[in-house]
Parts: structure tokens; sequence; C-alpha cells
């Protein structure tokens, strides 16, 4: 009767055991644990909102279900770098397995607030000056990601086919981001062989974008917006201003054009957003970040915004909208 008691116990306690372990969730190899990553955005704007949830969309169409065997803790610092660097320690704090990171400030504050936690970057132009990855074939330590940087000298090219008269390009933007002063540079020195002047206005903040906007006002033929964060978030008041003087404004990404923008020539930031996934699912995988490359974007996209080029009284040339794979109306 004990022999028979001491096999029911042991019997009952194994399957407990068993029980346990089919609870957990995997996440490699045959035992699986609930996989926990740290979201932590600059500022909130279509563009990066987009990035964010094609990061989402890869992991989930990889088996990565939130609720199921993955945690999101998402974070977005409203444009604040002291709150950027307070999200970074609390994720690292959590021991987070993975921190996916969207533009340039709030993942230098985490490279700095963690050396061994895996990082994964989007929206980032350039990783390299701003100190994140030794190269972008060889990252070396923690961080790797996708890079936002655009087709600078297409797009001004975009802007002499809009405008053909245009000699004066406007350019708004934050010189506090490494990302845009990277951008301005290119551009200032593709601006001669395309026959362009440049006329800079810089702000530091949101509210000193429409005053930057009214500067340009009789100084330039168009202005042209680079992938700035600062700027993204407010262009809907350089648009006011723009319409008011018919200045024709060429961005560099969907979202600036879906804001009021006339056109671009650029990246669509959820597929960059996806490709940064699929580069977390490798590392959640086994592989390290030191060894997974910096990619860029793979599909470049012509967007016009028919009804921005009715409000200033443009005529888009037909060669131009033959070739565009989406008009807004």
């Amino acid at each position: 009767m004990r022999r028979f008691i001491f096999v029911l116990a042991a019997f009952f306690i194994f399957s407990v055991v068993l029980s346990g372990c089919g609870s957990r969730t995997i996440s490699s190899g045959s035992t699986e644990k609930m996989i926990t990553i740290g979201i932590t955005q600059i500022v909130e704007h279509p563009a990066l909102d987009s990035a964010r949830e094609g990061f989402i969309k890869a992991l989930k169409d990889n088996g990565y279900v939130e609720g199921k065997n993955v945690t999101f803790i998402q974070e977005n610092a409203q444009g604040d770098m002291s709150t950027a660097q307070t999200i970074a320690k609390k994720f690292v704090d959590k021991n987070v397995d993975l921190i996916f990171s969207i533009a340039t400030p709030t993942t230098q504050a985490v490279k700095k607030a963690t050396s061994t936690i895996p990082i994964v970057f989007t929206a980032v132009t350039d990783p390299v000056a701003a100190g994140l990855v030794k190269s972008f074939d060889k990252p070396g330590g923690n961080v790797t990601g996708t890079s936002d940087m655009e087709p600078i000298n297409d797009q001004l090219k975009l802007i002499k086919d809009l405008v053909p008269g245009a000699k004066r390009i406007g350019i708004i933007y934050n010189a506090g981001e490494v990302n845009s002063t990277v951008q301005v540079k290119i551009a200032k020195d593709d601006a001669a062989s395309l026959g362009y002047s440049i006329v800079e206005a810089t702000v530091s903040n949101s509210s000193e974008v429409n005053q930057a906007a009214q500067s340009l006002v009789g100084k330039v033929d168009a202005i042209w917006l680079p992938t700035d964060n600062t700027v993204a978030s407010s262009v809907a008041a350089i648009i006011k201003v723009a319409n008011s003087a018919k200045i024709p404004v060429v961005a560099a990404e969907k979202g600036m054009v879906e804001g009021g923008s006339l056109a671009t020539l650029g990246i669509s930031y959820s597929d960059l957003g996806y490709q940064a996934g699929s580069m977390a699912i490798k590392i959640l995988k086994g592989e390290k970040p030191a060894n997974i490359k910096v990619e860029t974007a793979k599909n470049l996209q012509l967007i016009i915004n028919q009804k921005e080029a009715d409000a200033i009284g443009l005529k888009i040339p037909d060669s131009i909208m033959k070739k565009a794979q989406e008009v807004i109306k």
C-alpha cells in the first residue's frame, strides 16, 4: 500500500513538472520562455509609427505573438532626451531580452545604457556618424539595425522635374539631430551640380518650426524636408506657411506627403521596420548583433500629392504622374 502511494505521489509530481514545462512559451530549441522586448521611440509621427508597426508585424508573421510568447513594452520620449534616457534605464532595470529603438536619439540613449542587451534600431540615418556601430558591414558590439538614408540626390532632382525654374532650395531641420546634419551636408554637396543654392533654416524644437518656415518666404523657390524628427512632427505648420506663399515642398518620406507635402521619392518606413523585425528574430534565435550587417531600405516609392499640387496651382508633368506608385487625391 505504501509503495502504491509512493508511486502515485511520484507520478503526480512528474505530471505537475511536465504541465509547468508545457505552459512555457517557445523562443528557441525545445525550451521556451516569454520574450520581453522594449520599444523606445523618440517622438510620435507617421513615419516612426509605421516603422514600429512594421517591426511588430514582422515578429507576428514569424510566430512571435504578443501575450503568447512575447511582451512588448512600448515607450515614447515625446522629443525629450532626458525622457529617452529614463526609458533606456527602465529597460535595463527590467533586463528585457531585446530593445527596439526608433530614431537616432533614442538609440544613442539605449546604447549608452547597456553594452549587453541586444539593440536593433530603425530610422537612423547614419549609425556610424552617430557612434552606434563601427561600420555597416561589421557593426561590432550589441547594436545593429536598419538605416533610413534617403536618395537625397534623386529627391533634389525631383524638385527640378516638378519646378524646373527652381534655383534656391530651402531646408528646415534640427541642427541638434545628427541624422539631419548628415543629410543636409549631402544635400549641400549635391546642390551645386544641380544648379541650386541652399538656404538653411534651423530649429531646436517643434515650437520654432513655424518661424523657420516663415523665414524662407521670399528667399526660396522650393523647400526640401529631410527625415528630421522635429520637422516631421510639425510638418503641418510648414505646409500652412508654404501654401500661403505657393512654395512647393518636397519631402524625404511618405508620412510627410500624407501630411501635406507635394511629393517624395522615398522609402517605406513600414517596410524598414519590418526589415528590422526580421533582424531581431535572428538575434532572438541566437545570432549576435555584432555579426549582422546594418541594412538600408530595399524599395523606393514615388508618391505625389495631387491635392497639394492643386492647392498651390502646380501642374504635375504627365511623365512624373506615370511613374508614381501612389497619388494622393
